[in-house]
């Protein structure tokens, strides 16, 4: 089954992100609309609903491409995205005025402080759970889908 292996790794990536979206969808309708939560929350998540899926897909495939010449496991490879996403991240949000670096740490909405004492264990616990994510979800629907 070697046909449309590339279509195959985009697949297997989108779906964990694909399944968790509706999650934080839902969370945020409850938030907002039943909780009445003044953070204007939809800024937050239109960029991880609008890039995560696919730079999940689009890194898996080049997972896929570049493993016979690196050899790199996928978890290790999955652990790599968030140096990616989460730099990308901050500066749009910081474009749109949602993100702003203080003197102190982050402001989040012009509400939420994070002490910068605080984003580098964050960080760290985002690339753990981004290399067992990859290591055990999405590396097992390669495995399954017949591209590991």
């Amino acid at each position: 089954m070697n046909s449309h292996s590339y279509l195959r790794a985009f697949l297997a990536g989108v779906f964990l992100p694909t399944l968790i979206l509706p999650v934080l969808l839902t969370a945020y309708i409850v938030g907002r609309v039943v909780l009445k939560m003044p953070i204007p929350i939809e800024q937050a998540l239109i960029f991880p609903m609008a890039i995560v899926p696919s730079a999940f897909g689009l890194w898996n495939m080049l997972w896929l491409g570049s493993h016979r010449r690196t050899r790199l496991p996928i978890g290790v490879h999955g652990a790599i995205l968030p140096f990616l996403i989460l730099p990308s991240g901050a500066a749009a949000a910081t474009g749109f005025g949602v993100l702003a670096f203080g003197a102190q740490g982050v402001v989040w909405f012009h509400i939420v402080h994070v002490p910068y004492a605080l984003i580098a264990p964050g960080f760290l616990a985002v690339v753990i759970g981004y290399y067992l994510i990859w290591k055990y979800i999405v590396g097992g629907l390669n495995g399954a889908l017949g591209i590991a």
